[in-house]
């Protein structure tokens, strides 16, 4: 494949069409497609479908792409892949996704997508990886979040920096946007992650005036 910026989108495989988080990933990755970039999902059912199948509705020359896992009770890829790879093993899985991806969307989901997204974060956190942000949607992550400050962070178990990272977004189009703020600065410096702070204090602000 060729070097295309690509978006990982996590999330449930038991959220279904007709949901709400359902109809939010859906048009978070058709946003995403229709500003250029690939889309890659496990290319199952539940979130990972409304992500590719958000990618094919834009009509743009993005590519959904699919890492497929094989489990004891079969996990069928969608129908709304263009590229799919399947695989045996997480461990696998999980590399390759970090190996393709440049942002990371993680979306309401359960013991996968919290592999998912702390695999992510510890890449980020030893520097393996510097350009990936981690961008949690929705408002599921909020105590998840507030428990990692006031309890594992309170006790020095991490650092305050290792979440700079990290993102909080509960509106749609507030992970496109962020998104494609980041890739424009990227193709500018050479580590767009210096920004974050700043993208950080940008969300803030603006969900600060939408409280008013």
């Amino acid at each position: 494949m060729d070097l295309h910026y690509r978006v990982a989108i996590f999330g449930s495989a038991r959220i279904q069409e007709g949901d709400k988080d359902y109809k939010d990933v859906f048009e978070i990755a058709r946003g995403l497609a229709e500003s250029g970039f690939d889309i890659v999902t496990g290319g199952g059912p539940g979130l990972m479908q409304a992500a590719n199948a958000g990618t094919k509705s834009a009509h743009s020359a993005s590519r959904s792409i699919g890492l497929n896992i094989r489990l004891p009770r079969e996990q069928n890829a969608n129908n709304f892949l263009d590229i799919k790879q399947e695989f045996s093993l997480f461990s696998n899985r999980l590399d390759t996704f970090m190996a393709l991806s440049d942002a990371v969307v993680v979306a309401p989901g359960g013991i996968g997508t919290l592999l998912e997204l702390f695999y992510a974060w510890q890449l980020v956190q030893v520097e393996h990886i510097c350009e990936t942000p981690i961008i949690l949607y929705g408002e599921i992550w909020t105590n998840l979040l507030l428990w990692l400050e006031n309890e594992v962070m309170e006790r020095k178990l991490f650092n305050k920096s290792d979440m700079h990272m990290i993102f909080h977004v509960t509106e749609s189009s507030q992970v496109v946007d962020l998104i494609k703020k980041i890739h424009a600065d990227r193709l500018k410096q050479e580590h767009a992650c210096r920004n974050f702070a700043k993208y950080r204090a940008e969300l803030e602000s603006i969900n600060r005036i939408g409280n008013l």
